[in-house]
């Protein structure tokens, strides 16, 4: 890991960690932009009648593009987490590209959302790969699940240049791609083929909150050979059994690092933005109350629905429906994807699962009381850089704890681990141990805290 060089942030430097260029990767950006380009000549209409070959010098080609300017890296630069000039680019610190960037990925939400109509150009240029995967035209979610998983990928394979000598890293980053391109996106065109329902074995209710939904319930159950009876008891099993069994042993790091796609495009196309969550205690307190404020909301909801279900009357029957709705547009729509995504740029990377998410705060509970997980520090050799904290996605002050040796056991951690991994001091370490013994708080320090 290069130190800081005071005088570095006098010398010119270009966008690229303060070296020119290569040429294959200016070549690499120009097939990305020729990508580009064509996608959004593709709105016009143009790639109707050749669907397949508007994908590949669309699609095709920003995909190209991206991997030609990543790949180079790797003999580029040595093994080490290099963030020269991070906070003085305009796209990693809040300028002008980076509000283009999100208002470019709020709007592609919103019209995906409320306005798909408006995407059915690019819609039709996927039909080939669904017709390949499912036997089915596409519809805006299969261009969805598309873009959201080359966006895993592609950025996956950056994650993979970039942390290639921390073996945890590598591992965990390989666990997200495999499971977006299996489990949340290849499986469920599979099952689709197959005429069966289309399910998600990697989401859990509540964060796909609708699993657990009477009407949803009832239509799996309804399916014809038994594959709908085991989504419904694979759901069940997995949110009440298997979450809080994971958790305790491996704390939410299982799940949130390593299999969730929310997670995953967070870890990976998030992963240039972690710098940006907000440490402050005010954000920690807005934190607390607004992502068990969501776990209540979506619990209340489930359960009102189930009343309803039982027949109790019409008062419960406007009520569960008047809360599912308003779930589903303030939660599942607004806040999970316009703002979770379209605010990496400005907000981080984590701003869903640290705000947000239902199923976050359950696994937070288990971690923080129950589980076996904590990151242990040695506050002897820390040299107070800041580089913990700085890169946080979740917003944790890190370094407030390792100068006092404290163990970090916060509800919110994920265990990324990416803290451990920019310390030049090696002063921290993910861990498992008796929940009894995880802590190793004074009563100075609980004071202070």
């Amino acid at each position: 890991m290069q130190t800081f060089q005071p005088a570095a942030l006098l010398a010119p430097h270009s966008s690229h960690g303060g070296k020119p260029l290569r040429r294959i990767q200016k070549t690499g950006l120009a097939i990305f932009a020729a990508g580009l380009l064509m996608l959004a000549v593709s709105l016009t209409g143009a790639g109707h009648s050749r669907p397949l070959l508007f994908f590949l010098l669309s699609i095709g080609l920003a995909t190209a593009g991206a991997l030609i300017y990543i790949l180079p890296q790797v003999k580029e630069d040595p093994p080490g987490i290099r963030n020269n000039h991070i906070f003085f680019r305009g796209m990693t610190a809040r300028g002008a590209p980076a509000w283009l960037t999100a208002a470019i990925l709020t709007g592609f939400y919103v019209l995906l959302y409320w306005f798909p109509q408006t995407l059915y150009p690019w819609v039709r240029l996927t039909d080939p790969l669904s017709n390949l995967l499912s036997g089915r035209p596409a519809d805006h979610w299969f261009l969805y699940g598309t873009f959201y998983t080359l966006a895993v990928l592609v950025m996956g394979v950056r994650m993979l240049i970039r942390y290639r000598h921390n073996r945890y890293q590598l591992i965990r980053t390989l666990s997200v791609m495999f499971f977006q391109l299996g489990f949340a996106y290849l499986i469920p065109a599979f099952l689709k083929a197959l005429n069966q329902p289309e399910f998600y074995f990697s989401y859990f209710w509540p964060l796909k909150y609708d699993y657990l939904f009477p009407n949803d319930v009832k239509r799996l159950l309804a399916q014809p050979g038994g594959l709908g009876v085991f989504m419904v008891f694979w759901g069940a099993a997995m949110s009440f059994i298997a979450v809080p069994v994971l958790t305790y042993f491996f704390g939410k790091r299982w799940y949130c690092s390593w299999v969730c796609g929310c997670g995953g495009l967070a870890e990976t196309l998030g992963d240039p933005y972690r710098h940006l969550s907000d440490k402050s205690l005010k954000a920690w307190k807005i934190e607390r109350y607004l992502i068990h404020g969501v776990l209540v909301f979506v619990v209340l909801t489930t359960a009102l629905l189930w009343i309803n279900s039982a027949g109790e009357g019409r008062f419960f029957g406007s009520l569960s429906g008047a809360f599912a709705c308003w779930y589903g547009f303030l939660i599942g729509a607004m806040f999970s994807g316009v703002i979770g995504v379209g605010f990496y740029p400005l907000m981080g990377s984590r701003v869903w699962c640290r705000f947000g998410c239902p199923l976050a705060a359950i696994l937070g509970i288990v971690q923080k009381y129950f589980s076996r997980f904590r990151i242990t520090t040695n506050g002897g050799q820390c040299i107070s850089c800041g580089n913990c904290s700085t890169y946080c996605e979740m917003g944790i002050d890190v370094r407030w704890y390792a100068q006092r040796g404290q163990n970090i056991i916060r509800a919110s951690c994920v265990g990324c681990g990416v803290c451990a991994a920019v310390c030049p001091r090696g002063v921290l370490k993910l861990e498992n141990a008796a929940p009894g013994e995880r802590y190793n708080v004074t009563l100075e320090d609980s004071l202070l805290k």
